[in-house]
């Protein structure tokens, strides 16, 4: 007899186009849309860059649209300063590309529009409020630089003190951290620097938390639906934790579940339920400059250039500030992600780049798609 496929030999732990309940197993999915949506607020989770994640999110969301009159999204994309681009958008003033740029989106957010436009625009059609649940990410970092003490409280945009994190959190977020901490450092969770690094996260899951809170009270009767990183919602840490803390325990998380043969990540209490997803079809690769960015006040700096990446080939410095890419003036990383996305094989970008000796011209070439 002819041995079974690898694929078919692993463990399943989420059948593929399935609702599963952690540590329960496999249910209906009009069970578990119709249990979401008795709940006040629903938490979606998303990889950020899947659009697999991003059509199972407008599915679900028009399900629980159907069983609830009235509904509203918010969505960790936007900080609070955008509010009045969503309400154009929703209001059918804008048109996708002024809802983009009155949203700030490149340079708040930065992935490709085109994997949210469809959430956007059924919220649009349907006119269902949207609610920017965000803070400036200056305000994390700064956090995460110097503490929350550091932030006068004017300066915190509302976003008031966080119930601490559970044991099990800080074990995640510390993970993370010493995932990406210098080599030859073993870091501890006594550093100073994680501490802010947890601190900054408590602020974000807390600011989502009360954007949340306050929806639901604002719209009395609706189900408020938040679209974010899974790791915000995930065994009820972050926005869940914060969110009961406030007051509001009518709580539903739901996750997606990719092709995961670790079974024991899905236990009891992780969400209400995930959904099965195949594993990810393959892309065709974006080009890369081979750069790590940050805004800076006259363009985008370049942090860190990758050995042997087109930037390195193009002449590009750590420390060179971006002026312009492709002749357009650029404020925000997104700026400079949209244009090397558009980027062809076998085509030339030019360059302007300020360095402490002046202005210089580079021309980024992208080599020829291999045959």
């Amino acid at each position: 007899m002819a041995a079974a496929p690898a694929h078919a030999q692993q463990k399943v732990c989420a059948p593929v186009g399935e609702w599963t309940v952690p540590g329960a197993g496999p249910v209906a999915a009009q069970e578990i849309l119709s249990r979401a949506a008795r709940e006040s607020v629903v938490l979606l989770g998303e990889s950020h860059d899947s659009a697999d994640h991003h059509r199972w999110q407008l599915h679900t969301v028009s399900g629980l649209a159907a069983l609830r009159a009235k509904i509203v999204l918010g969505f960790e994309m936007f900080p609070r300063r955008v509010q009045a681009a969503l309400d154009r958008w929703v209001a059918n003033e804008l048109t996708e590309e002024e809802f983009l740029a009155a949203s700030d989106w490149a340079r708040v957010w930065g992935y490709d529009a085109a994997l949210y436009l469809p959430l956007f625009h059924f919220a649009r059609l349907n006119r269902i409020p949207m609610v920017a649940l965000n803070v400036e990410r200056e305000l994390v970092r700064t956090v995460g630089a110097k503490g929350l003490e550091a932030v006068p409280r004017d300066k915190r945009e509302g976003v008031t003190e966080a119930t601490p994190a559970t044991e099990p959190y800080v074990e995640y977020l510390f993970a993370a951290y010493a995932e990406h901490a210098e080599k030859g450092r073993t870091p501890a969770q006594t550093d100073p620097e994680f501490l802010r690094f947890v601190e900054a996260q408590l602020v974000w899951d807390r600011a989502m938390a009360q954007a949340l809170a306050e929806a639901a009270a604002h719209h009395p009767g609706a189900l408020v639906v938040g679209l974010m990183g899974g790791d915000h919602i995930a065994n009820g840490h972050g926005v869940p934790r914060q969110l009961r803390s406030l007051g509001v325990s009518s709580v539903a998380s739901l996750l997606p579940w990719g092709p995961d043969p670790d079974c024991s990540k899905l236990v009891r209490g992780l969400a209400m339920a995930v959904f099965g997803f195949p594993a990810a079809q393959p892309v065709l690769p974006r080009p890369l400059l081979g750069i790590t960015i940050d805004s800076v006040p006259d363009g985008v700096k370049i942090l860190t250039i990758s050995a042997g990446s087109i930037a390195e080939s193009t002449g590009l410095k750590v420390g060179d500030v971006l002026v312009e890419v492709a002749g357009s003036i650029v404020k925000a990383p997104g700026d400079v992600r949209a244009k090397v996305r558009a980027m062809a094989a076998g085509t030339l970008l030019p360059l302007t780049v300020r360095r402490e000796d002046g202005i210089v011209e580079l021309t980024a070439r992208f080599p020829a798609a291999k045959k």
